[in-house]
């Protein structure tokens, strides 16, 4: 009896460890990562910003980012005046961790075609956590070393994982020719779930030379 007595304490023991690192992680995916990649991202969007502003930088053009460079800002007033976030070449585990990454088979940010990126809704900073409260007519903004890209929403749409006719070149239509610049964001749905995807649409509204800015109207952020 002493010895069952003795096992079932062991096993108390063992499952209260097991809870107590089940929780520690459960932690570190939820606040820890965000804490390391909102200040990674601070830095590089910062870094950008410098490059950007040097005379004869040789910062990367959209067009010649490879795998994993970070060579765009994307800024989204809807989510605050404050939220900038690095855009990488790629959308593999380790680019995602980062910040947004644009699908490498898609268009470039401003030219015909749908330029599509992807974000984390939870974890890893979470770029995409507010993706939901996106309107119509929200403005999506895209800095490059040479342009500003204003995207505008024109809606959303819930689909599975497998529907990745939202990448094509005019989304969910297979084999039709693009004439128009537009946007498709993709982020996991519901929250702390990847069992859907969240995909926001928007179209090129309007582009302005990097060296003249964004006119204020622009960024103010529709009630």
């Amino acid at each position: 009896m002493r010895v069952v007595r003795g096992a079932v304490g062991l096993l108390g023991e063992l499952l209260v460890t097991l809870g107590v690192v089940l929780l520690l992680f459960v932690g570190w995916q939820l606040w820890w990562t965000d804490v390391v990649s909102d200040a990674d991202a601070a830095q590089v969007v910062a870094t950008i910003e410098q490059q950007l502003d040097t005379p004869g930088s040789d910062f990367v053009q959209p067009g010649k980012a490879k795998l994993g460079d970070a060579y765009a800002i994307v800024r989204i007033p809807r989510f605050g005046a404050d939220y900038a976030r690095p855009l990488y070449q790629g959308t593999t585990r380790e680019v995602l961790q980062r910040g947004i990454g644009h699908y490498v088979d898609t268009a470039m940010p401003g030219e015909i075609g749908n330029f599509a990126m992807a974000g984390h809704r939870t974890t890893y900073g979470k770029p995409f956590n507010r993706v939901a409260e996106l309107r119509d007519g929200d403005v999506v903004l895209v800095e490059t070393k040479d342009s500003y890209f204003v995207y505008r929403v024109t809606g959303h749409q819930i689909v599975p994982p497998t529907q990745t006719s939202v990448l094509l070149p005019v989304p969910d239509q297979p084999g039709v020719e693009p004439t128009a610049a537009t946007l498709t964001m993709t982020s996991c749905h519901p929250e702390y779930s990847a069992r859907e995807r969240f995909v926001v649409h928007a179209t090129l509204d309007a582009t302005y030379p990097r060296s003249g800015g964004v006119p204020a109207q622009v960024l103010e952020v529709q009630s």
